[in-house]
Order: C-alpha cells, then structure tokens, then sequence
C-alpha cells in the first residue's frame, strides 16, 4: 500500500496532468458571448396565475355559468332556477332583512355550540395527555360516538332540552367534540422526542412547555380539526334547523330553506343554499386561512 502511494506522488507532472485530462467536457471561453438571462420578470398572465384567490375566483365563475346555462335550458324554476334567479332572490333577502335574521339565528346557535365543543375536547384531549387512563377514555368514547350521527341525537335531545337552542346546541357539541379531540390528541402525539428534549434542556416544563413547545409543532393538526369540527357543526345545525328550526317564534336559515320549499319558492330555497355556500366559503377562505398564514405559515411548517 506505501508503495502505492510512493508511485503517485513520485509520478511526473506530466503523466498527472496527461491522466487528468477529460476530452469530453469541452469548455468554452465565456468571454464575447451574450450573458444568460437566470432571472426574467413575468409576464401579467403568469402573475394573474399565480394569485389563488383569483384562480379559485374564475372557478366560481366557470362554475356559476354551468348553473346559469344547464337552468336557462331546462326553463322550470319549480325544478332548478338560473343562477340570476337564484342571485335576485337573494339580494331580495338580504334588501328586506329576512336572510340577515336568519343568518344570525344560525351562526348565534353555531357559536355556542362550536365553543362549547372546543373547550370539551380540549379537557378530554388535556387528561388523555396527562396519564394514560386518559388517553384509554378518549379512545373509548371517540371510538363510542364518533361514528354515531349528531342529528340521530335530535329526538333525544328533542325530549332532554325540549323545542330550543339548547337542543341544537347539544348536537353541535357531539358533531364538533370528536374531530377536534381526535385530531388534537394525535397532533401532540406526533410532536417529536427531539423537539421535546430540546424544550426541557431550554428548561421548560409543565405549561411552558405545552405553550412554546408542544402546540406549535401540533398546530397543524389542531388546525385541521378545527375545521372539520367547523364543517360537522355547519351541516348539522342546518340538517338540524330542517327538521325543527323554530325557536322563539323565529329559525335559522334550515328553516328559511324548509319554508320556502313548503311554499314551492324555489328560488329563495336556492337563495338559502347559496347563503349556507357563502358563508362556508367566507370562513375557510377567510378566517381559517388567516389563521394558517398567521400561525402555521410564519412558522415554516407550510409545504
């Protein structure tokens, strides 16, 4: 092996340098030619592009147009009214007041039930963290009544809680507790031994690590369940409102929906669907994304 490398060092520069020669590469004085643009401005197309919220706006567009073309060709608003139908009679709503009180006897409802819910599945979640026993009931009761549907609780909650919100307001807390505890217990547990480690040799412990450590990096799973609880508590409260939305003499836009179809106005049915649409599309795009770009997204945790 030494008189290897005695070889090596003691060849001549001129077997080195004819042993390092690669004829393949063939290299080209730079000098004279035109520089390579690495870097050019884009086009207004491509900025367009690249805006999302105008991407998913032409969507709406494309989308509202096949509406608009497929009611104009069946020509029957008892069975599916145009878009401009459908756009006239809201803007009527809206005008006289009727979907303005509708819309607050539903998202009022929708928040009590929606806080109720996130404060219970953050107990459950804190006492599954917190032993094991607490993890075995979480698992029990998500696997009880996760897959039970809120609205089949309606004739018990019809009976408990009587014709109110309070009805509505326990099956929003079912539909909500079980996604958002669900999601939030496995965002904690996917929290690496590392980041954990470095939190307690920073020397947190208790509350401080939880804050700084543990929900920062289970955020995006908590997030996730915020959402979909906010997904399930929406489509029931409406589901719900259907079947029994008056409460004091007055409903929420369920019931908005259910009257009009009584009276075969099916233009404000539309009308109401389209609200519920809205309203779904203000608080994803919104607030929920506020949020993640806030949060989420000034962390680095965003793909």
């Amino acid at each position: 092996m030494s008189s290897v490398v005695h070889r090596l060092h003691s060849a001549p520069p001129e077997a080195t340098a004819q042993h390092q020669a690669r004829p393949e590469f063939i290299r080209q004085d730079p000098v004279g030619q035109p520089t390579t643009v690495v870097e050019k401005p884009l086009s207004l197309a491509e900025r367009l592009y690249n805006q999302a919220w105008l991407r998913k706006l032409a969507i709406l567009v494309v989308l509202a147009l096949i509406w608009e073309c497929y009611g104009r060709y069946l020509d029957n608003d008892l069975l599916f009214p145009t878009f401009s139908a459908t756009v006239s009679a809201f803007v009527k709503g809206m005008a006289d007041g009727t979907l303005p009180a509708r819309i607050w006897g539903s998202l009022k409802v929708l928040l009590m039930g929606y806080a109720a819910g996130v404060v219970l599945a953050t107990v459950l979640t804190g006492v599954a963290i917190a032993s094991r026993i607490g993890t075995d009931l979480l698992e029990t009761l998500t696997s009880m009544f996760n897959p039970l549907p809120a609205i089949a609780l309606l004739p018990l909650a019809l009976i408990w809680f009587g014709l109110g919100n309070g009805s509505l307001v326990f099956v929003l807390v079912h539909s909500v507790t079980w996604a958002i505890a669900l999601n939030t217990h496995s965002g904690f547990l996917s929290v690496s031994r590392t980041l954990k480690m470095v939190g307690r040799n920073y020397g947190l412990s208790g509350a401080s690590l939880i804050r700084k450590i543990l929900i920062p990096a289970a955020f995006p799973s908590i997030l996730t369940g915020l959402k979909v609880g906010w997904a399930f508590a929406w489509r029931t409260l409406i589901a719900a409102e259907l079947v029994f939305g008056v409460s004091s003499g007055s409903g929420g836009l369920g019931w908005f929906i259910y009257e009009n179809k009584n009276m075969l106005d099916i233009p404000n049915v539309f009308a109401g669907l389209l609200t519920v649409i809205l309203i779904g599309l203000v608080v994803e795009n919104l607030i929920f994304q506020t949020i993640e770009r806030k949060t989420i997204g000034r962390w680095g945790m965003l793909t």
